[in-house]
């Protein structure tokens, strides 16, 4: 009987392996989904990194100051609010924009120059900016490792349970902690387009033409577990947020 539950445990978890592995997506423009009805999409020029620089300057210098005195009003204490926004230099294919930190806590925005072609405007470009602000002012880094430890446990702890190996259980804990980081990872990016729709108001640009950047980029749909939320959602968040500005 506990061969058994071992095996049923093992095999829940992997089957949300499957699930994770189709879903992975870490571009803030996901591939097109396959169908007949998929809309094609614009050639989009290519920049170099100085152009890319260039076009991001003016976005960076109005906008900077303005997210880092929202960034001490909105947090704790202590929080590292010195944000250091950058054009990565490595050349790339991909179009993103992510928020990270650096190994003293210092929040880094990083642009790739496909993202900066994709843009269509200086509210779009803000908008990017406001949204990726916002994960920092909204602690979502720390929040998605206390959910992956959780996730791991868990995961662990139902392996154990059902008299896994040392191997099984490690690999349930990977695996638990995966699910975990994307338990909330769809909420988290709703937080900030609401959040990045105040900062890019404040820093006066337009939110409502920011947002149409979402129009032109391919829906990842609903899926489970997936890391962003539907277009349409988002575009509901951000007219919402900026309705009551």
């Amino acid at each position: 009987m506990v061969h058994s539950n071992r095996n049923r445990a093992i095999g829940a978890l992997v089957f949300a392996g499957l699930v994770l592995q189709a879903c992975v997506s870490t571009t803030t423009s996901p591939s097109p989904q396959p169908g007949p009805q998929a809309a094609p999409q614009p050639k989009v020029e290519k920049i170099s990194y100085s152009q890319a620089v260039s076009r991001l300057a003016p976005i960076k210098a109005r906008m900077e100051p303005i997210v880092e005195r929202e960034c001490k009003a909105r947090t704790t204490s202590g929080t590292n609010c010195d944000y250091l926004i950058s054009v990565d230099k490595e050349e790339t294919k991909i179009a993103n924009a992510y928020q990270t930190l650096d190994k003293n806590g210092r929040p880094l925005i990083i642009f790739t120059a496909p993202l900066i072609a994709e843009t269509r405007n200086a509210h779009e470009l803000a908008f990017v900016m406001g949204h990726e602000a916002a994960h920092h002012i909204g602690g979502h880094i720390a929040r998605q490792q206390t959910n992956a430890s959780f996730g791991a446990l868990a995961g662990g702890l139902l392996i154990a349970a059902a008299g896994g190996d040392a191997s099984s259980v490690q690999a349930a804990m990977d695996l638990g902690a995966t699910v975990g980081a994307r338990s909330y990872s769809k909420q988290h990016e709703l937080e900030a387009d609401s959040l990045g729709t105040v900062l890019t108001h404040k820093s006066g640009y337009d939110p409502l033409i920011g947002v149409n950047f979402f129009e032109r980029t391919p829906d990842p749909g609903n899926q489970f577990l997936g890391t962003h939320p539907p277009n349409s959602a988002r575009i509901s968040v951000v007219r919402q947020t900026a309705a009551g500005l």
